[in-house]
């Protein structure tokens, strides 16, 4: 029989409720889909839990502003911005080869749905298989 796992946290939860009383400081998180919506806010919180906090966006100078806000919301200023766009595996791999620090967090949340037509990318993938699927599982750590 498994053990059901019981937590505190339910659906009005927010990010800043899951960080809270945690110090993150000397911690490395990248936030796929940073620079907005749930991203935004995961990464808000990980930045004022202490963490440096890269923003791994499609627009970097959406970006940018997304990480002044944080710096200004939270007095973190240990918050970056890359260009990733998860749709393009030549972006992924630019990415992943740029990177050459440790990684102790990854939240792979950036995600497209419903687009109202058929999209493919350049190498021919359906655009949310390629960008909710093969991008995060490109960019994501086997070891």
């Amino acid at each position: 029989m498994t053990e059901r796992i019981v937590t505190p946290f339910g659906f009005a939860s927010t990010a800043a409720d899951v960080v809270d009383g945690v110090d993150l400081t000397g911690r490395r998180a990248v936030v796929t889909g940073g620079g907005a919506g749930i991203g935004l806010e995961t990464a808000r919180a990980l930045a004022g839990a202490g963490a440096e906090v890269v923003l791994a966006v499609r627009r970097p100078d959406a970006g940018r502003q997304a990480a002044a806000d944080i710096t200004a919301d939270t007095g973190n200023d240990r918050v970056s911005v890359r260009e990733l766009d998860l749709a393009d595996q030549a972006s992924v791999r630019r990415f992943v080869a740029g990177w050459d620090q440790p990684l102790h967090i990854l939240v792979n949340n950036a995600g497209i749905m419903a687009l109202p037509e058929l999209e493919r990318t350049a190498q021919g993938w359906e655009m949310q298989f390629a960008t909710n699927f093969m991008g995060h599982f490109a960019s994501t750590p086997t070891r």
